[in-house]
């Protein structure tokens, strides 16, 4: 993975002033409070130096001549430890040597005494726009650095080492060429759409669509109407016709995500056009031929679910011509680091991990493998204020999930059943942020049977 280069930001709309003239210091403040922006302000630029250090001000304004450090020499300190905060001089002796001075020292504007409140307020919001601007171009420049990192990793956003993601991503590169079925196991969070991404960015196909479907989030009549599309007047509210899933992915990728969460009457009609690479529109006669690859997921058993007759034999065979099984997390510990340092980086943050808050988090089960971590990377990045994230900050974030092993003592088996049941679908809402189909997705079950859950325990 590719590095991003740290960065010092600046308070916004945050100016430090420094005049050692009473009267000046409080008209400029007084000027630039009214205007909009927040102003601390010093009458010594060896106090001001240690604030501006601190709070790291969008804009500095110091006088030249002051004592005994002057504002040459303040603007000198400051860029020697790289601070990027603007800096304004003004100056009642100035000369055209002081202002040359001052702009090969950085300064971003240097002002005559005396000037107007007015003069002031423009020069100031000129800095500031200008600063604006090029934060915004500095910005771009990175994500796009970044993302140019990202698309020229072979494997876009999977990220690992250890023994098990290598052989992934060997199996990565021999299936990508062909053009056969691929079926990809594993549980929630463990990266499957990625995987699939990975195997279409480096196929044949990388110049075709990359068409994703739910198949889970859908019932059946909506889920039939989003692969194959349906005519005009088909059904009620079809004011149109509406090209399906298939159609798009023509001489492209369809990712069919949560297959085994389709019903059996589905099952036949995807059979059909495995087969056949040809289906009809829903309320069509037109018989329909593309050129799809069909790359499938699920975090259930298929094979198991054949077995117990709830899903079809020959369709299995079928999409399972390469079987991909992906590692949980807890399998692959190693990664974690990795995997950690992957997401500050993704938002741009400032913070790491310490080795014993590694060393916890290598210690605890990630029910929601990683897509469980980055969500605990992203509220670290957000809630925490220390730069280091230490063992014990991580240890409170991890507590509750940690705490998910229920007490058997004096307890009969039906009760830990109900306790630990309860409390896993309670981690899941609360790694889901409240959507409960996303907590479905994550324990491996339906929506619907986690209503009745919810209903059961008395959560909703």
């Amino acid at each position: 993975m590719g590095t991003m280069s740290k960065k010092i930001y600046t308070e916004s709309n945050f100016i430090i002033i420094v005049e050692d003239n009473d009267t000046m210091r409080l008209g400029m403040s007084e000027t630039l409070q009214r205007a909009g922006y927040r102003v601390q302000a010093y009458d010594q630029a060896g106090q001001a130096l240690e604030k501006i250090k601190a709070l790291n001000p969008e804009l500095v304004i110091t006088d030249l001549r002051m004592e005994p450090m002057d504002g040459l020499q303040l603007l000198r300190e400051m860029k020697e430890v790289g601070l990027p905060t603007q800096v304004l001089l003004v100056s009642a002796y100035g000369t055209v040597d002081d202002a040359v001075k001052a702009m090969q020292l950085g300064a971003a504007d240097f002002l005559t005494k005396p000037f107007s409140p007015d003069e002031l307020r423009i020069r100031v919001q000129k800095i500031m726009e200008q600063r604006a601007a090029e934060q915004l171009i500095d910005q771009l420049q990175e994500q796009n650095r970044y993302l140019r990192q990202e698309v020229d990793t072979p494997y876009a956003w999977l990220v690992g080492r250890s023994p098990s993601m290598r052989r992934i991503f060997e199996l990565i590169d021999r299936v990508a060429g062909e053009d056969s079925s691929v079926l990809i196991q594993g549980e929630s969070g463990t990266g499957k759409e990625l995987v699939a991404r990975a195997i279409h960015r480096k196929s044949l196909r990388n110049k075709g669509p990359f068409i994703k479907v739910n198949c889970a989030a859908l019932n059946d009549n909506l889920l039939e109407s989003e692969l194959f599309g349906h005519e005009k007047g088909s059904f009620t509210g079809a004011l149109r016709r509406k090209k399906g899933r298939f159609e798009l992915a023509d001489q492209g990728t369809l990712f069919l995500d949560e297959i085994g969460d389709v019903s059996s009457a589905m099952q036949v009609k995807l059979l059909r056009v495995l087969q056949e690479k040809e289906f009809e529109r829903v309320g069509g006669e037109q018989t329909i031929r593309v050129d799809v690859r069909v790359i499938a997921a699920t975090n259930q058993n298929l094979a198991n679910l054949v077995h117990s007759g709830r899903f079809r034999e020959d369709l299995f065979y079928r999409l399972n011509v390469i079987p991909m099984n992906l590692p949980p997390l807890r399998q692959r510990k190693e990664d974690l680091p990795l995997l950690a340092e992957h997401f500050l980086k993704k938002l741009n943050s400032k913070k790491r991990l310490s080795a014993d808050a590694i060393k916890i988090m290598q210690n605890y089960s990630w029910p929601g493998n990683v897509r469980e971590l980055e969500n605990l990377m992203e509220r670290l990045h957000v809630i925490v204020r220390e730069e280091e994230i230490g063992a014990d900050t991580i240890a409170a974030y991890l507590s509750p999930q940690v705490g998910l092993h229920p007490s058997t003592e004096a307890m009969n088996l039906n009760d830990a059943v109900f306790q630990f049941e309860k409390q896993l679908i309670e981690h899941a809402l609360q790694q889901s942020g409240g959507i409960k189909n996303r907590a479905a997705k994550m324990l491996g079950i339906r929506t619907s049977a986690l209503y009745y859950k919810l209903e059961k325990f008395g959560l909703i």
